[in-house]
């Protein structure tokens, strides 16, 4: 942590002569609106914040650091428990990289199950993201709504790997389960209701003065600002930057099918609020097309070998979480365990921001702007 923060001042201000002291404030470790143990030291003066510092690492577990001593197969339960509430997306990162180095071949359905897994928990994401944010700011009712109608999602996962966050679903060549008999009509389903069910999100919040008038404008910054501090997901796509790496760099069979890539200009939370709410239509709609073309029948894993042995060299993957850009980097020498493994989460990076978010701004808005950023702990520490 920066040492001067702990430095504070007595000023008296030239104008009116008000003498005016400056505070210290612990935001956290434990405190609902952080969305896990987070702490954030904020020096403020009156109500302004003058300096923020994040203090990370209560979380931290050294994931991969043990992957070092874990076959490829065990490792991937440990994603689970990095973005928890999107851990399909990060059993697939390090699925996809094991398989780039090892070149194989998966199946046709197992990538038809892979995606409709990653997109329904993108929209599962999106939902948590929109009961809690609403929560934070003083909304109790739209967090019941969305966890109502993310519980779906969650009894579709139950049914498909027996679990409802931590899956320990993909497997290096394709999946540990195939969708058991009704599940795909059950799925498409879900995707017709939560059509439905959206534009009464939009009605109860999106229009709403009280809210609007709360979060336009406040957390604002441009498109260079964004690429200086390496953001990506919605943070960077709400500066008008169009980028989504299932349309830029396609991975599984996201090149398959038709969506857009909902961006915005004003770079501040309400354009962050929008396209969150867009990016819910979108999964849904790739979600139709996909159970629409899921295939009668096939293997749900390729041919791989019994113990997995990537060769000697390394690799760097990424693919588009709910949170922006995760990528995958390992360092082989050949063995049935990885000799280093690095995830770049961007819960963590797109964290970086906060501090300059934050400087000058009334300390009303901190939590709105620390929400607006969408972080899942479990993946800022790792």
């Amino acid at each position: 942590m920066n040492q001067n923060i702990l430095t504070t001042q007595v000023e008296t201000s030239p104008d009116t002569g008000i003498r005016t002291e400056e505070m210290l404030l612990n935001v956290g470790p434990q405190h609902p609106s952080t969305h896990g143990v987070f702490r954030l030291v904020v020096k403020i003066d009156g109500e302004t914040i003058r300096e923020a510092i994040p203090v990370m690492g209560y979380l931290h577990r050294g994931t991969e650091k043990l992957a070092e001593n874990l076959n490829y197969t065990q490792i991937i339960p440990y994603t689970d428990r990095m973005d928890y509430v999107s851990a399909m997306t990060n059993n697939y990162v390090l699925c996809h990289a094991v398989e780039t180095m090892m070149g194989l071949e998966i199946p046709e359905r197992a990538q038809f199950l892979r995606l409709i897994a990653m997109e329904l928990n993108r929209v599962a994401s999106h939902l948590v993201w929109w009961g809690t944010y609403l929560l934070d700011i003083g909304a109790m009712g739209p967090f019941l709504y969305a966890f109502r109608d993310r519980e779906m999602i969650l009894d579709l996962f139950n049914e498909l790997c027996g679990a409802r966050m931590t899956f320990n679903y993909m497997r290096v060549g394709g999946v540990k389960w195939d969708a058991p008999p009704g599940w795909i009509e059950k799925a498409k389903d879900f995707v017709q209701y939560m059509k439905k069910e959206l534009p009464s999100y939009h009605q109860l919040v999106t229009g709403n003065e009280i809210f609007i008038s709360r979060i336009k404008g406040i957390g604002k910054f441009d498109s260079k600002t964004a690429l200086d501090y390496s953001l990506s997901g919605v943070m960077l796509r709400s500066t008008g930057i169009k980028w989504d790496i299932r349309k830029d760099e396609p991975y599984c069979i996201y090149d398959r099918f038709e969506f857009d890539v909902p961006t915005a200009t004003e770079g501040d939370c309400m354009a962050r609020y929008h396209l969150r709410m867009a990016e819910i239509e979108q999964s849904l709609r790739i979600l139709e097309q996909a159970l629409d073309q899921f295939p009668a029948e096939g293997e749900i894993i390729g041919k791989v070998p019994r113990v997995i042995r990537p060769p000697a060299g390394e690799t760097y993957v990424r693919i588009e979480s709910p949170r922006g850009e995760i990528g995958c980097y390992i360092a082989s020498q050949g063995k049935d365990k990885p000799w280093r493994l690095k995830f770049r989460r961007p819960s963590f990076t797109n964290l970086q921001i906060l501090p300059k978010l934050l400087e000058g701004e009334n300390l009303a808005n901190m939590i709105a702007i620390l929400g607006s950023i969408d972080i899942v702990l479990g993946e800022v520490d790792c």
